[in-house]
């Protein structure tokens, strides 16, 4: 049977991030063995390159006899650790610690005995073991650990990773089983503090891969993860600089060209900042009257009290006709600034809505070398008057906007979303869409906030030790204080390591200016594995809006296709033919292509707003919480979960195998048994495989050239020669 899966919906499935550490019984151990992990705190103080975590644990004996056993914590593999004590209660633990290479051997037994690949991402960990005291019946103890980290330089800041390493923490008998499984659902309580009292050193902290808290406190400075974690937890940490820190993030899998992510964290403003000439229009059209213009006044009110003495402005409003405060540029200084508030509380909505007579009014003033121009354009409706096609008052707008910098909002439904995209996507600007209902005052306001300070204008990236490719943005917006600007793109370094120095320049105060730093471009890199799906969702987003401002294209719509596909992302081009029960998930490559439900065909409407926003939200993610954002504007257009997204890949269960959507049924598939030599030397070999075998067990898992499944049945042993051969295939090279 065919099933034709309409863009493809995944199923995110983070594992909860449960401390690391568990209790594990002895092999001989009576089944009733109960020992389960209940709370975990961890505590990390910063200073310089040192972390120093305390990690505490409290374990519950459920079971009805003594719960005895070895505690162990796996250590990830990169890191340099130090001055380890271990402890239950009062009492000292006498422990050891293993490099990943001893502590392989005790991974695989634990998965071979257990039968459960859980923990085989775990291999490639060190490990710290000891032996805790019984814990009786019903009894809690509390076991702490703590050690030193010596923290990854990030270009200029550092690194900090939380890593679980795999789903351990908590643990339930499963039956049929001799071990003890890791617990599926429910994550152990944790709480998670890292702090610094030099909090000078360090610019406010940003993760990729959770939303956090950031406080500064008397010299302190402290970040929580905001809600519930899950999955591996990674903090970076910019050193203050004057004017911008850069910090590098890579991910390189083998045989393939490798993913950054490079961050630009602002200084706080000392002294002069680049001075603003800052235009708004507004739309006071019959359709923006009521409790919309009153937000939109107060919203405006905001961005005149953004204005210093360095800065100018000019007021324009438009309906029929076309009005301004002033004829030219006014001074931000506090007497015109009381007259342009008088001037904002008596405008009033009636007529129609002359877009191109307010544009070209709004670009009619030039700024000179030196000044940031920007323009803050907001309407709610469709050109009325006037000129009406948007392609050519896009296009005469594109003539004149000079340098300006355009951020548009439309609010509604009843805005063009091509007309609006087009004029901040000639600049360095953006276009927002606030829904019906929604508050424009907050929408503005949170503009307000990013563009009162520019730091950097006309940035561009100057030099890097590697060959950059592929890079989102293409054209780098303005740097503005109290908003790191995060760019993610593609690098060429061969199979070595590549050091160096990474350059970015720009204009501050008329003058040219270079920052740079010295980074490392790995050979080969598997920390960071959120970088390519959020470099993929820029990409997307980008050919999206390409193909929406300039039409249908095929060639286009098939990249949208393949990438989204590749990297388990959604996207409205996506269709998927997956045959049952013998053949698995294939894209069709050179058939005909299917029109799929829910591709705008106007660029007018709510579908249209909705198809701009996803696009817009793909092209600006910068964190995993964003990407699920990104996904949430097609969720909320009635689409179904029907596959799962893991480590980059989607998969869907076929005749129950768990099948890699890329797989081709023209691929060979080599089987390889679970829990096998074969097994756990080509986990060793190809360890990008470890998450795949991790969530599903018997899983297909496409490669370049061949396939491999696990699963009960298949190879036992490999050759050297073999295992050598099957590496080549799957990762092409």
């Amino acid at each position: 049977m065919k099933v034709l899966l309409s863009t493809l919906v995944m199923s995110l499935l983070a594992a909860p991030l449960l401390a690391q550490g568990w209790i594990e019984p002895p092999p001989d151990r009576r089944p009733e063995f109960g020992v389960m992990k209940v709370r975990t705190v961890v505590s990390v103080r910063v200073t310089g390159r040192v972390a120093a975590i305390e990690v505490e644990e409290w374990f519950r004996n459920n079971g009805g006899g003594l719960g005895e056993g070895d505690y162990l914590y796996p250590l990830p593999g990169e890191a340099v650790f130090s001055n380890f004590s271990l402890f239950q209660g009062d009492e000292e633990l006498r422990g050891e610690t293993m490099d990943a290479a001893e502590a392989r051997a005790i991974y695989e037994e634990i998965v071979r005995r257990k039968r459960d690949p859980a923990l085989i991402e775990l291999a490639g960990h060190g490990l710290i073991r000891a032996r805790v005291f019984p814990i009786g019946p019903g009894e809690t103890r509390k076991i702490t650990l703590r050690y030193t980290q010596v923290l990854r330089r990030s270009g200029d800041g550092l690194q900090f990773r939380y890593a679980t390493g795999g789903r351990t923490g908590s643990r339930t008998p499963v039956e049929g089983s001799d071990g003890l499984q890791p617990q599926r659902g429910g994550a152990v309580p944790l709480a998670f503090t890292l702090w610094t009292d030099n909090a000078d050193q360090f610019r406010d902290p940003f993760s990729p891969t959770h939303p956090v808290d950031v406080t500064r406190d008397d010299g302190t400075l402290r970040v929580r993860p905001r809600g519930e974690l899950s999955g591996d937890f990674s903090l970076f940490l910019p050193f203050a600089r004057p004017v911008v820190g850069i910090t590098l993030a890579t991910h390189r899998a083998s045989g393939e060209d490798g993913y950054f992510m490079l961050t630009l964290s602002p200084g706080r403003p000392e002294g002069r900042t680049v001075p603003r000439d800052l235009t708004i229009v507004l739309d006071v059209s019959g359709s923006m009257s009521g409790s919309k213009l009153d937000q939109a006044k107060a919203a405006l009110h905001q961005l005149i009290g953004s204005l210093d003495g360095t800065d100018r402005f000019r007021l324009i409003a438009f309906s029929s006709g076309v009005r301004t405060y002033a004829a030219d540029w006014s001074s931000g200084g506090s007497r015109d600034l009381r007259a342009a508030r008088r001037w904002v509380d008596d405008l009033s909505a009636d007529g129609g809505t002359n877009i191109a007579g307010a544009l070209q009014e709004a670009f009619r003033s030039t700024s000179p070398s030196g000044r940031l121009p920007l323009v803050v354009f907001l309407t709610d409706g469709l050109p009325s008057v006037g000129e009406r096609d948007p392609e050519r008052i896009a296009a005469q707008a594109e003539s004149d906007r000079g340098r300006a910098r355009v951020f548009a909002f439309g609010v509604g439904h009843d805005v063009n979303t091509y007309l609006l995209d087009r004029l901040s996507a000639a600049g360095r600007g953006s276009t927002q869409y606030v829904q019906l209902g929604e508050d424009v005052e907050a929408a503005l306001g949170v503009l307000t906030a990013k563009i009162r300070h520019p730091v950097l204008a006309d940035l561009e990236i100057a030099d890097a030790p590697v060959e950059l490719t592929e890079v989102y943005p293409s054209t780098l917006p303005d740097l503005f204080a109290g908003e790191e600007l995060v760019v993610f793109g593609r690098y060429r370094a061969g199979n070595r390591e590549r050091p160096g120095t990474i350059s970015i320049r720009g204009r501050r105060n008329d003058r040219p200016e270079r920052y740079a730093t010295q980074v490392t471009f790995p050979g080969h890199q598997l920390d960071n594995d959120f970088i390519p799906r959020l470099w993929a969702s820029r990409k997307i987003g980008v050919l999206a809006q390409e193909i929406r401002l300039s039409g249908p294209n095929a060639e286009l719509e098939e990249e949208i296709r393949r990438t989204a596909l590749r990297y388990g992302l959604l996207s409205e081009y996506t269709s998927y033919l997956v045959q049952e029960p013998a053949d698995v998930a294939n894209v069709p490559r050179g058939g005909p292509r299917r029109q799929v439900a829910g591709v705008p065909s106007s660029m007018v409407g709510a579908g249209a707003v909705a198809a701009a926003e996803q696009s817009r939200a793909r092209r600006e993610a910068k964190s995993s919480l964003e990407l699920e954002a990104a996904d949430e504007v097609l969720l909320r257009r009635g689409h179904v979960p029907q596959a799962r997204h893991v480590a980059g890949r989607l998969f869907k269960d076929l005749d129950g195998v768990w099948t890699d959507l890329q797989h081709d049924t023209d691929k060979r598939v080599v089987q390889v048994a679970m829990f096998s030599k074969a097994y756990f030397a080509v986990l060793d070999a190809l360890p990008e495989l470890k998450p795949y075998v991790t969530e599903f067990g018997s899983v297909i898992v496409s490669g370049d050239r061949v396939a491999i499944q696990i699963g009960d049945v298949g190879a036992e042993r490999l050759s050297t020669q073999a295992l050598q051969r099957l590496v080549h295939e799957f990762r092409g090279r």
